[in-house]
Formats: structure tokens, C-alpha cells, sequence
């Protein structure tokens, strides 16, 4: 049976229509296909720069790492094990000497590369500095004091502790291969406020862990509400706090959604080198102080690397951290990004890559970390 022409003509017409109110991330979406470490390439975004001082590490002088892993069982050189495993920046800094370092696959010292979901971590760090400057009061307040745009349906009672913590309640999609998901739409869409203020409860707040993507970016419009008035924007309050005080050797650039008025994606997307993602794993190692500054509050340091201990709490999870045994933290990407930090060997491995690769990353790191 055949469908009426004028029918086929209004589907059509609709269809178009569908297509054209998404066709800014939809368009993206399809052209891109997946997120990539240099998606840098395709955002608007802003600089921040590094200051003409810059804080270069030592290379040690009797520099230990491994010649060798195994692999399925065979052993292999350690420079093939990260190579096959699509590593493209490894580095290994103990007691603020560089102990192993090397790039592959035609990236070098100075190739940028995005740091995904690390980003949340610096986005913890910039809520930390700004209530040290009285920016933000409490993160128990409710996020509807900053974003009075989501005052609808309870969730504008959501507070930034649960933001931070996972913790939200909040309805949110995190898959990346769904171009109709909501991950999809804050990370090729142009109005990440608009999407912001659609957010709704799925349960009640502080019920359960759920990691999603959505709660880090509403610290960031947090953040942004806050700086504001003080004509700042979040990237030039990274380089005030941060990139400018921690002697940085490169710029950085944080991914907007829109040219015009843009908004950081603070739930990733900020664009550095190896060497400068190292910087942020030694500032939380000597506990928010930067060669005798004091960068972020020491509490707000050991409190985001504490485990929380509540019968429902999320051990491996803090102020957008992942925790793991012996005092270990890390921040992370989807791709096999790592800031890995161990404590009690005065130690900091990072790995960048093109995929995770399949490896367990973290086993990876806790194994050389008994070597050292």
C-alpha cells in the first residue's frame, strides 16, 4: 500500500525540521564520530597562558624504570608495551626528578593533548580556590544560589558537595556513542546553559554514586556565575590560580561550546602537554602548595583525597578524584588519560593515549609503584 504524496511531504518536511534543530551537534557528531585527544582541533576555546618563569623538572640522575613488562604472557620492551598499547606520552617523576619519559606515535614534549575527564579533577581544584576567595560559601549550599535557572522540580537543591561527590540524583546520559544522548549534546553542542537548565531528578540527591559527566558541568557554570562580576572567565581564573603560579612551560586552552559567550567544558576538554598535566599531580602530592605558596587551601586537598567512610559512600570517589589503596589518587580520562599519584613514594606517573587500549592502567601504575 502506498503512502499519500502530501503524507510523505509533511515527513519529510518534518524530518528537516528535526534534523536542522540538532544539525549543529548532530552534524559534529556524525563528522567526528567519537571523541579524539585532538578534538582541540575542532572547539573554539580559550588560552591560558603560562608565565615567562617556568618550573622545569630535573631529569635524575640515576633514573629508574623498567626495561621490560609481559604482555599475553611474553615479555616485551617497555617502549613496545606502550607503543602497541597506543600510549603516545608516559612519564615517571619521583621526588621531582624525572625518572622516565617519552612521546610516540609522532607526538613530542610539546604535542597538546586533551585531557577528557582529568579536566573534572582541575575543576575541583578551581571550586577549592574559589572558596578560598570567598567566592563560593559552602559547597552545601544549593546550586539554585548560583543558578537560579534550575529552580524547577527540586533540583535546584542538588548542593555542590553532591556535584563534586557524584552524588546528584540528577537524569543525565553519559553515553558518547548516542549522538541523542546527553553527553553527546554537551560535548558537540553550542548552548551547554540551555542544556544545563533542562537537568531534572531522577532520584533524590545523595541516594547512591553515579558517575555523569552532567554534575561537573554545573560546578563549572557555578564557577562562572561567580566570576563573572569579577570580569573573569574560568580559563583566566586557571591561569590566575594555576598555570601562571606553577611556572607552566606551555599554554593551555580550554574547549567552549560557542565562540560568542562560550561556557568551558569543565567536565573535560582542557588542552595541555604531559609535562604540565605532571605540574597539577605535584600540586595535590605536597598538599596544594607550589615551592612554599599555598595554591589551594591544604584542607580542601586532604579532604578531596580522603575516602569518605558513610555506609553509602563512594570509596573510590572524591570531589571528582578516583581514590584508590594506600593514600593513591588519580585523575582520569576516558581515553587512558592519567595524573596518578602516590603518596608515599613521592611519585607521579602520567600517561596519555589514543584509547585505554584494554589495559588496566591503574594495576600498571601500582606494580611500577613497588619498584620505586
Amino acid at each position: 500500500m502506498k503512502r499519500p504524496l502530501h503524507k510523505i511531504g509533511y515527513f519529510i518536511i518534518f524530518l528537516i525540521m528535526s534534523i536542522s534543530v540538532t544539525s549543529c551537534k548532530m552534524g559534529r557528531f556524525v563528522y567526528y564520530n567519537f571523541a579524539n585527544i585532538t578534538d582541540h582541533k575542532i572547539f573554539p576555546s580559550r588560552t591560558a597562558h603560562a608565565d615567562s618563569a617556568k618550573f622545569v623538572y630535573p631529569l635524575s640522575a640515576n633514573p629508574k624504570f623498567p626495561k621490560k613488562l609481559t604482555a599475553n604472557n611474553v615479555d616485551v620492551s617497555f617502549e613496545k608495551f606502550l607503543t602497541d598499547y597506543k600510549t603516545v606520552a608516559f612519564m615517571i617523576i619521583k621526588n621531582d626528578s624525572i625518572h622516565y619519559e617519552n612521546y610516540f606515535n609522532g607526538y613530542s614534549q610539546e604535542s597538546v593533548v586533551a585531557s577528557f575527564s582529568m579536566a573534572k579533577s582541575v575543576t575541583s581544584i578551581l571550586i577549592g580556590c574559589a572558596l578560598d576567595d570567598g567566592l563560593i560559601k559552602s559547597i552545601d549550599e544549593p546550586i539554585i544560589t548560583y543558578i537560579p535557572e534550575m529552580k524547577h522540580k527540586d533540583v535546584g537543591q542538588v548542593t555542590i558537595r553532591e556535584l563534586l561527590n557524584m552524588r546528584s540524583g540528577i537524569k543525565f546520559n553519559e553515553s558518547y556513542v548516542n549522538p541523542f544522548g546527553d553527553a553527546a549534546t554537551y560535548y558537540y553542542g553550542r548552548n551547554l546553559r540551555r542544556a544545563i537548565y533542562k537537568r531534572e531528578l531522577e532520584q533524590k540527591p545523595d541516594t547512591e554514586f553515579n558517575y555523569i559527566s552532567g554534575d561537573t558541568q554545573i560546578l563549572g557554570l557555578v564557577l562562572d556565575r561567580v566570576l563573572q562580576p569579577k570580569g573573569k572567565t574560568i580559563t583566566s581564573y586557571l591561569e590566575e590560580k594555576l598555570w601562571k603560579p606553577m611556572g607552566m612551560e606551555y599554554d593551555a586552552t580550554w574547549s567552549l561550546d560557542r565562540k560568542k559567550d562560550g561556557l568551558e567544558k569543565t567536565f573535560c576538554c582542557l588542552n595541555a602537554r604531559a609535562r604540565d598535566f605532571s605540574k597539577i599531580g605535584r600540586l595535590y602530592l605536597n598538599k596544594g602548595n607550589w615551592n612554599g605558596k599555598q595554591l589551594v587551601s591544604k584542607a580542601w586537598v586532604e579532604e578531596s583525597t580522603r575516602p569518605d567512610t558513610g555506609p553509602t559512600a563512594e570509596k573510590g570517589y572524591k570531589y571528582q578524584w578516583w581514590l584508590g589503596d594506600n593514600g593513591v589518587f588519580s585523575a582520569q580520562g576516558i581515553l587512558g588519560q592519567f595524573i596518578y599519584v602516590n603518596p608515599n613514594k613521592n611519585l607521579i606517573i602520567v600517561r596519555l593515549g589514543e584509547t585505554d587500549a584494554g589495559v588496566n592502567w591503574e594495576g600498571l601504575f601500582d606494580s611500577l609503584s613497588a619498584n620505586y
